[in-house]
């Protein structure tokens, strides 16, 4: 089977997908999924624990069916033409899945043969890898001897060899220490800026600030939300502009001259870090020059003016009454269910 034109099609298309565990079908992990991944960039899956972040790589890769919806990837169906799909994508999973008794060069190898590299260029790509991934050293040693990070960067090095021009990557730096997290970023940053298109789903707000061009945010199964960063951030939250004075003691001074100008109806807003902070929702640039002018006015002397969006993290509890690393799991992980898994043959 042919994909559609490359330019003409995103890279992954997922409608009204739907997926449940249990002899009698009694958990949804998936209900109704909608969600679209343009090529050449990066989307963020955001979600709780039990959300069903999981399930829709799964899916999306072939390890497991759909009960309802379709999905396509790369332009071929994940039901129809699931060959075609493993042939085009990459994976990482939330744990390595490389072989402790082989030695790094020896993984790498090996799944380049699996995935039809002739053995000159499967020999040549490894030490590509090896090399780019700060492995050489070990490429050598049993995998079992490294070190998490060590791990994470084989596992994914393996999931690229193959030049996928999709890739998943299913919370690919949990666990791992802040430098390491670094340098895998660095890494997918320079998967996309070559072509290859990313799903990643991740609990880290500050990851997905990272890398993310677009987020869904997912909660028991439905996508709650979606779209560029800062407009998610635009649409939970009021544009602030905070105000420093140079002397504190002012702040009460201030709220009274803005709020009889008809500039603050909210009242002050300041306390933990933001002590000493006149915090006003904006109603858009003319208000702004409007506080800074009756300020200037009313010869209030200025320490610092700056706006401020909300955090992904104050998203994130917004859209999910959670924490983002709240430790959330719904009645899809707390049952013992066996998922039903796609032969991959």
């Amino acid at each position: 089977m042919t994909p559609l034109a490359w330019t003409d099609t995103p890279a992954v298309v997922v409608r009204g997908l739907v997926k449940r565990y249990g002899r009698q079908s009694e958990v949804t992990a998936l209900d109704g999924v909608d969600l679209t991944v343009r090529r050449g960039t990066v989307l963020g899956v955001l979600g709780p624990n039990g959300a069903g972040k999981t399930t829709l790589v799964r899916i999306l890769s072939t390890l497991v069916r759909a009960d309802a919806g379709s999905a396509s990837v790369d332009g071929f169906d994940v039901a129809r033409s699931a060959q075609d799909v493993r042939r085009s994508i990459g994976l990482t999973g939330q744990y390595a899945a490389v072989d402790g008794k082989l030695s790094g060069r020896e993984n790498l190898y090996l799944i380049g043969r699996l995935l039809g590299l002739p053995r000159k260029q499967a020999r040549a790509r490894a030490d590509e890898l090896l090399e780019r991934f700060s492995l050489t050293g070990a490429a050598g040693r049993p995998a079992g001897t490294y070190s998490g990070g060590m791990r994470r960067r084989l596992d994914l090095a393996a999931s690229i060899i193959g030049r996928p021009s999709v890739l998943f990557l299913d919370e690919p730096t949990t666990g791992l220490d802040p430098r390491t997290r670094n340098e895998v970023w660095e890494e997918v940053k320079g998967l996309t800026e070559a072509g290859t298109t990313v799903l990643l789903t991740t609990q880290y707000m500050e990851e997905a600030e990272q890398l993310a061009d677009e987020l869904t945010v997912i909660d028991r199964g439905r996508v709650i939300a979606g779209g560029p960063v800062e407009d998610l951030k635009a649409q939970v939250g009021v544009r602030e502009l905070r105000i420093r004075p140079e002397r504190v003691g002012e702040l009460t001074a201030m709220e009274a001259a803005l709020t009889e100008a008809g500039l603050l109806e909210n009242g002050l807003l300041a306390g933990g870090e933001e002590e000493g902070v006149l915090r006003v929702p904006l109603r858009g640039g003319e208000h702004l020059t409007a506080v800074v002018g009756v300020l200037g006015v009313r010869g209030f002397a200025l320490a610092g003016v700056d706006t401020h969006l909300p955090n992904l993290d104050e998203v994130f509890l917004t859209l999910t009454g959670k924490d983002a690393g709240a430790d959330h799991v719904d009645a899809a992980a707390s049952t013992d269910v066996v998922e039903e898994e796609v032969a991959l043959v």
